[in-house]
């Protein structure tokens, strides 16, 4: 991603793959050669949107015409609780980008479906070509990301306006649903489970999705 790799249909990059979304696909899941929009499907399975986890593809193929529209972006995860829109990972005019995009697509929407890499069990789809989520451990209270006061904010016991703030940016994004009242300055099981669903739809598990909001989990609800 930080590359920026220009767009093109006909040029490699320097790693032999294609410059084009497919090409990137491609690199992404580490196959042995470009693929293209046509035949990305012949290494990949179905899946619903409701199994949609990151590293997985949302495909459209335009067989009539396979140059006009055919494109393929890669899953980062939900953005919001209604899973309306997600984080793409695409290679496109100009270069490659990472955009909150609407549910399927821009365009064409009700034409790309979602693939999953052969092979990949449920719940360990590949993450390859999007950003890997570091693990959210204390440290530094700022970890890098503007605006996050640090880990020690939230938890049992923390009373003060970050949580507040965190509760209503959960109402936001659509993951409020568990607050009765408030949200409001005292740290609560709603925030918890306001925080965790919000990271279980970014598709991490585990320790990854506790309930309590690193560096990354505010980055994502904030940005």
């Amino acid at each position: 991603m930080a590359a920026k790799v220009p767009y093109s249909m006909t040029a490699y990059w320097s790693d032999g793959y294609r410059q084009d979304c497919s090409g990137f696909v491609s690199m992404a899941w580490k196959l042995p050669a470009n693929e293209w929009t046509g035949s990305l499907a012949t290494v990949a399975d179905r899946i619903t949107k409701e199994e949609l986890e990151p590293g997985d593809i949302l495909l459209f193929h335009n067989a009539s015409d396979p140059e006009e529209g055919s494109h393929v972006v890669i899953f980062g995860g939900w953005t919001d609780g209604t899973h309306t829109a997600y984080t793409a990972y695409e290679q496109t005019p100009p270069h490659t980008r990472r955009l909150d995009t609407p549910y399927a697509y821009w365009n064409n929407s009700a034409k790309y479906l979602p693939y999953r890499y052969k092979g990949v069990a449920a719940g360990k789809a590949s993450t390859a070509g999007a950003e890997q989520t570091p693990p959210e451990t204390a440290g530094p209270a700022s970890h890098g990301v503007a605006g996050y006061p640090g880990r020690a904010m939230f938890g049992p016991g923390a009373d003060n306006p970050h949580v507040t703030r965190l509760g209503r940016r959960l109402v936001h994004k659509g993951f409020g649903t568990h607050y009765t009242k408030g949200p409001g300055p005292r740290w609560g099981e709603a925030d918890r489970r306001g925080v965790q669903a919000f990271q279980r739809a970014q598709g991490w598990r585990g320790g990854a999705a506790d309930g309590h909001p690193g560096p990354e989990t505010w980055r994502r609800l904030f940005s």
